[in-house]
């Protein structure tokens, strides 16, 4: 961008700063009865040197319409306080009525979830995918693509989890690492 001043961009930057706080600030009206909790670890600069902050962000379903983004923040890390903080912000703006809260299984936003909201706690099938094909290579990948979902398309929750159960154990002799952490994780991925 030629021809572009210093002057012109301050100005361009204080009023799109004026329509982040204002979204920020917003009233949130309505019922969101579903809400996904995440954040990311970014580098920033600070005060002549360069930190890890965390951009913490909620996405729901309003009853009052389609999905949006009630509010995002960013913190100092990703600790319990940091999500505590920022959902108690989102109540005060108006966030009611969540039934679900959907997030990586951070022990921090399970906490802050349960204290603040109230809601019932479920981890993040895309994350726990994620999480698996990181950790067991090739084998892992194909019974993540193959199995693993067969569990996600039950018709009841007891049907879900009698999948989940039975993949479980039907990989267990060729991929016992997966097949643990299936057991570790079924009660946090499950309907």
């Amino acid at each position: 961008m030629s021809g572009v001043s210093r002057s012109q961009v301050s100005r361009l930057c204080k009023e799109i700063d004026g329509k982040v706080k204002a979204f920020l600030k917003r009233p949130l009206e309505g019922g969101w009865p579903c809400l996904w909790i995440d954040a990311t670890c970014l580098k920033v600069g600070r005060g002549g040197r360069i930190v890890s902050v965390a951009v913490i962000i909620a996405t729901g379903l309003n009853t009052n319409g389609p999905r949006e983004v009630p509010g995002w923040a960013i913190g100092t890390s990703e600790a319990e306080p940091i999500w505590t903080e920022f959902l108690c912000k989102l109540t005060r703006r108006g966030l009611r009525g969540v039934k679900l809260a959907i997030s990586v299984a951070h022990e921090g936003i399970k906490a802050a979830v349960s204290k603040v909201l109230g809601a019932t706690w479920r981890r993040c099938r895309v994350h726990f995918r994620r999480n698996v094909l990181a950790r067991d290579g090739k084998s892992g990948r194909r019974v993540v693509s193959a199995f693993i979902p067969t569990a996600f398309t039950q018709d009841t929750a007891e049907a879900a989890s009698a999948q989940w159960h039975a993949v479980a154990d039907q990989i267990w002799p060729w991929v016992h690492k997966l097949a643990t952490l299936m057991d570790d994780a079924g009660h946090d991925v499950q309907p």
